[in-house]
């Protein structure tokens, strides 16, 4: 994903630098590539053109890769009960559920989900300041591509909270106005963690939450 991403960015700094500005999103960058023709007017010299058509090459070859290994992903979790019972997760989809699983086999072996988010760094570090406890950030240990999948899907629920009108989006929207998307974010994300935890130790799927 990262290399793709990467390529994407380096078409669109080239073709910037020739005075062709693509807006954001990687369909237009595809889009543009893919009408890319020697005698389009576009003030590209062929050398250039079939430099773009090299890069293009190379970019559907990442593609394909890519979907196939989101089809093995997906597969995968189907397969798998616990991938299947977290699937029923908001903001858990099978890459997430798969790396989870991989990543952490028996659930049991932490107490609580607590000690799971802790294990996964999604829980405030802390320092003393005259006497007095002061919170601070995630404390960022453990897997970091677990951490990130968790926080990447909770800002994907986040962005819809706003459309629904239960409980726990209520108290999503809430927290996102009072205190930022990125804090919300990584506290849904320990809430998931938590949850998860709580899934996989008791074999139950997922509990709509009521949250004060």
């Amino acid at each position: 994903m990262g290399h793709r991403t990467a390529l994407i960015n380096q078409i669109r700094g080239l073709l910037h630098e020739y005075g062709l500005i693509i807006p954001k999103g990687a369909e237009h960058v595809r889009r543009f590539l893919g009408a890319l023709e020697p005698n389009s007017d576009h003030g590209l010299t062929a050398r250039m053109v079939d430099t773009f058509q090299n890069l293009r090459e190379e970019l559907e070859h990442l593609d394909s890769r890519l979907a196939k290994y989101d089809s093995e992903i997906l597969s995968i979790s189907q397969e798998h009960q616990a991938c299947r019972r977290l699937k029923t997760h908001p903001g858990i989809g099978p890459l997430i559920a798969t790396a989870v699983v991989a990543a952490v086999g028996d659930v049991k072996v932490f107490r609580n989900g607590r000690e799971m988010a802790a294990w996964l760094g999604l829980v405030p570090r802390q320092h003393s300041t005259g006497g007095k406890p002061r919170l601070l950030g995630i404390s960022k240990r453990g897997d970091v591509y677990i951490r990130t999948l968790l926080i990447h899907g909770a800002r994907s629920v986040l962005r819809r909270a706003h459309l629904k009108d239960d409980c726990r989006s209520r108290w999503l929207v809430k927290l996102g106005q009072r205190r930022g998307t990125n804090i919300a974010a990584v506290a849904l994300a320990n809430r998931t963690v938590r949850s998860i935890w709580a899934m996989l130790s008791k074999d139950e799927d997922y509990r709509v939450e009521v949250v004060s």
